[in-house]
């Protein structure tokens, strides 16, 4: 059943996860004692998903605060690579799982877990690949650096039963642009969370942000 998630309960599918706003907040969180405070900050904003990333040894703790300070949010971890990954995951609490790629085992234990799930693809041939598995909603990465917004275009009328979620040196002028593709109802970035106001703990400045990127959302709602 696909039940598309309000501001009050996380998503059940990843079609969901990106039906609830349209700019994605891409984390990298090095203290605990900041998860919390951040998820409230960007949940004020008017953002209810966002993706943690595993590149820091506390990434699975930072997912468990965050669930525990914002149940209505949705927040996934990244930079999934292994079963292992998933597990982890699955085993903090995380309601969606991203991977900059895709391969069969990891395919299977996403499967295997019931974790909604964006996998990561650049090429059509590999679109095809996650196609077979199962998988419609991807992240396309890296978007700035390949082809970008052509990639997108290109491919809309090839695969029309495919959304992307590009991500990768997308700035925050870019973001509009992108999102006024049929096939383009999300995207991801670090901007919503610059370095130094995390470091500084500086939750109002994240919080405007954050309502920057929901206005970009109503724009493209709107247009």
């Amino acid at each position: 059943m696909n039940t598309t998630a309000s501001p009050n309960h996380p998503a059940r599918t990843i079609r969901d996860v990106m039906a609830r706003g349209c700019v994605l907040p891409i984390l990298t969180v090095h203290d605990v004692g900041q998860a919390a405070p951040l998820a409230r900050a960007l949940v004020d904003g008017g953002v209810f998903a966002f993706e943690v990333l595993l590149r820091t040894p506390v990434a699975c703790d930072v997912v468990r605060e965050m669930r525990a300070a914002a149940p209505e949010a949705d927040v996934g971890l990244g930079t999934l690579l292994t079963p292992e990954d998933v597990e982890r995951a699955v085993a903090a609490g995380a309601t969606f799982g991203v991977s900059p790629g895709l391969t069969d085992r990891l395919a299977a234990a996403v499967r295997a877990h019931g974790l909604p799930f964006l996998p990561g693809v650049a090429t059509p041939s590999e679109v095809m690949a996650a196609r077979d598995h199962g998988f419609r909603e991807l992240k396309y990465f890296p978007a700035q650096s390949t082809a970008g917004i052509s990639f997108l275009q290109a491919v809309a009328p090839v695969f029309p039963d495919v959304s992307f979620c590009p991500t990768g040196g997308i700035r925050q002028e870019d973001i509009l642009t992108y999102l006024r593709l049929p096939n383009c109802p999300l995207v991801g970035g670090s901007w919503i969370v610059p370095g130094d106001h995390l470091r500084a703990g500086n939750w109002a400045a994240i919080t405007a942000l954050a309502r920057v990127a929901a206005g970009i959302a109503s724009q493209a709602h709107d247009a």
